[in-house]
């Protein structure tokens, strides 16, 4: 054989040749497509759990959604009930007020007419006192006592019907 350059051989070129495409299949077949199906299986893993996490998320939205309508209505629950408490309260308060007031009024009148009734009776009193002293002083004038004397007298019995009377 001619001798090539560099001591080629096609030969061996070839051997080489075949060589790696055994070696490049069976390790296509030995490695590749099992770390391919790994890969895939590895991929539909974290697909389902991006899924779930999603639907878990979803829920959990759904779920804070719900919550806080219901706080929304059971704040306006509670904002709608102090409202009416309040205007319960304002309500009892101006009764209790017009009661007081309706009390005061009827104290007060009581009051007036007891007053009205003693003033009468104390105007009665003094009118049969001075009535009597009255029918004293025109009978000692008609006895002819003196009339210093009478005048004293008359003076002594109206200071003791006055203290009486504040008594």
């Amino acid at each position: 054989m001619i001798g090539l350059p560099l001591n080629i051989d096609f030969q061996q070129i070839l051997l080489h040749l075949l060589n790696f495409t055994l070696l490049f299949a069976g390790l296509y077949f030995l490695l590749y497509n099992p770390v391919r199906k790994f890969m895939k299986k590895r991929e539909q893993k974290y697909e389902e759990m991006q899924r779930s996490a999603d639907e878990v998320l979803e829920h959990a939205m759904e779920a804070k959604n719900t919550y806080e309508g219901k706080l929304r209505a059971a704040d306006e629950e509670i904002a709608a009930k102090k409202k009416q408490t309040a205007e319960e309260l304002e309500q009892l308060r101006r009764k209790k007020t017009k009661e007081a007031e309706d009390e005061a009024s009827r104290i007060l009148e009581n009051a007036r007419t007891e007053g009205q009734a003693m003033r009468d009776q104390i105007v009665d009193s003094a009118k049969e006192q001075i009535t009597d002293l009255m029918d004293e002083i025109a009978r000692k004038a008609l006895v002819n006592e003196d009339v210093s004397t009478t005048f004293d007298a008359f003076l002594d019995v109206a200071e003791r019907g006055a203290t009486d009377g504040k008594s």
